[in-house]
C-alpha cells in the first residue's frame, strides 16, 4: 500500500512476516483464503487434490504478514501459517526495510 506520507515513527514499526502452509487433502476449493487475504499472497492452484478440488497456492509469499486470517477464514481447516524469524528471511534473500 502507498501512502502519500510517512508516518513517523515508521522506521520503529517491525512489520512480521509469515509463512503459509497448506494442506491440499483438506481443501474443498472454497477459495475464501485467496479472496479475503489483506495482502493477495494467495491464488487458485491449476492442479486437483484427490477430491477434485484446486487448493490454493502461494504466489507472492514475501507478502505474508502472518496476520492469520486464512486460518481463521477456511472451514476445512486446510491453511496455516507460522511466524517466520528475521534470521531465516535473511537466509532466502528476503526484504527486511519493507
Amino acid at each position: 500500500m502507498n501512502f502519500w506520507r510517512v508516518p513517523l515513527d515508521a522506521h520503529e514499526v517491525d512489520v512480521p512476516r509469515g509463512e503459509v502452509h497448506i494442506l491440499e487433502e483438506r481443501c474443498k476449493g472454497c477459495g475464501y483464503c485467496i479472496e479475503f487475504c489483506p495482502k493477495h499472497v494467495l491464488g487458485v492452484s491449476k492442479k486437483f487434490n484427490a477430491k477434485g478440488y484446486h487448493p490454493p497456492q502461494v504466489v507472492k509469499p514475501e507478502e505474508c504478514v502472518n496476520c492469520h486470517y486464512c486460518e481463521v477464514i477456511c472451514p476445512e481447516f486446510a491453511i496455516f501459517s507460522v511466524p517466520v524469524e528475521e534470521e531465516e528471511q535473511d537466509a532466502r534473500g528476503g526484504d527486511l526495510s519493507a
